[in-house]
């Protein structure tokens, strides 16, 4: 199918065009992997779009017939208003529903999941990430613009019902709160700071989802991002450093002691625990060099110790440019992982096998970013 002209397309976002007479097609690329007949359907990919661009998009790879579907939100949804809005942070599926948090639009779209048909916008200013339990959507919150201030406030985590899909309870947290997990009856939230600069927050906020208050704080390194849970009770938490001097790190954290178990020195943007492994990589930037250092690897969570620094062959470690997102398929064990490559053009999306060799390529949307799995 003939490709949208990036230039037009970059013009009218960059215009913040938003009438009915603007409409940016699909594209759909047959044939690009054998079909799969597995318990998953596929993935939606979440492509986060530059600050400001308003062009957050989403895609869907459908493995039963090997075809990539990009820029599915406005076809599926014509009496909406085309752009699905600006960065698209995070994506999950809960139930039939989907959510994606629109970070810098304020609000998170719930979608059918099977069809990405939109049901209800649910307001949220500078909403960040999302996770589940009993029937409640539990989505953090900068609380704020979108704006570096040393005054900064607070941020918080907001409980939805999933029924209704309204805001039923708040929480105060700390500073511009970033991923979170739950652990039995608590939910453990990564406090980032960012917005703080150099003042970062370096807790992990601890709230009792029964009386829905934060409970403790547990210190463990500035500037907090990712936080996975295995199925010991631990977690994993990222840290981004100050981009200067305090290098990117990933922590082991004991969730019931709040004992930080284990430094593991190594920089994570981005990781997934899938199967007893948790793979990550880093791109990590730091202002005094002005460059950025790749690194990629996968961890054993039970024995708690780094089996391997690669994960997909070397000729594409060096090929992709800038690596944003990835994924683990939990059946097959395929790795996908995405290239942003100078934020502005057309990122791509790759497919790996679980040894980490090539399957396939494709674009995506501008910053593919964020991935979730689809279940028949």
């Amino acid at each position: 199918m003939k490709k949208i002209n990036f230039f037009l397309l970059t013009l009218l976002c960059l215009m913040s065009c938003r009438t009915d007479e603007i409409i940016v097609r699909p594209e759909v690329e047959e044939g690009l992997a054998t079909p799969e007949n597995t318990a998953i359907k596929g993935f939606y990919l979440l492509n986060e779009g530059n600050m400001g661009s308003n062009k957050a998009t989403l895609d869907f790879f459908d493995y039963t017939t090997g075809t990539y579907h990009r820029n599915i939100y406005a076809d599926i949804n014509p009496d909406v208003v085309k752009e699905l809005g600006d960065v698209g942070n995070d994506i999950k599926i809960y139930g039939s529903k989907m959510y994606a948090v629109i970070n810098v639009s304020n609000k998170i779209e719930v979608l059918e999941a099977k069809t990405a048909r939109r049901i209800k916008t649910i307001n949220l200013e500078n909403c960040r990430y999302v996770t589940f339990k009993d029937g409640k959507v539990y989505a953090s919150s900068y609380a704020g613009p979108v704006v570096l201030n040393p005054n900064a406030p607070l941020g918080k985590v907001a409980e939805i019902d999933t029924i209704s899909l309204s805001i039923k309870r708040e929480v105060v947290v700390g500073y511009q709160p970033e991923e979170m997990q739950i652990i039995g009856n608590n939910l453990y939230v990564a406090n980032s700071g960012g917005y703080r600069f150099p003042n970062y927050d370096r807790t992990v906020s601890v709230v009792d989802l029964s009386t829905f208050t934060e409970t403790k704080k547990i210190d463990v390194a500035i500037n907090l991002h990712h936080i996975a849970k295995d199925d010991d009770g631990d977690l994993y938490v990222s840290s981004r450093g100050d981009y200067y001097n305090v290098p990117s790190s990933l922590f082991l954290v004991d969730a019931v002691t709040g004992t930080v178990k284990k430094d593991f020195k190594i920089a994570v943007s981005e990781m997934t625990i899938v199967n007893g492994k948790l793979y990550y990589y880093g791109n990590e930037f730091n202002y005094n060099t002005h460059a950025y250092t790749k690194s990629f690897g996968i961890i054993d969570v039970k024995t708690e110790q780094i089996i391997s620094n690669k994960i997909i062959d070397q000729e594409y470690v060096d090929a992709i440019k800038t690596p944003y997102g990835i994924a683990v398929n939990p059946i097959t064990e395929d790795i996908y992982m995405t290239d942003a490559r100078n934020y502005v053009s057309t990122g791509f999306v790759y497919c790996f096998d679980k040894n980490g060799k090539f399957k396939w390529k494709t674009e995506g949307g501008n910053i593919p970013a964020h991935f979730v799995f689809l279940y028949k």
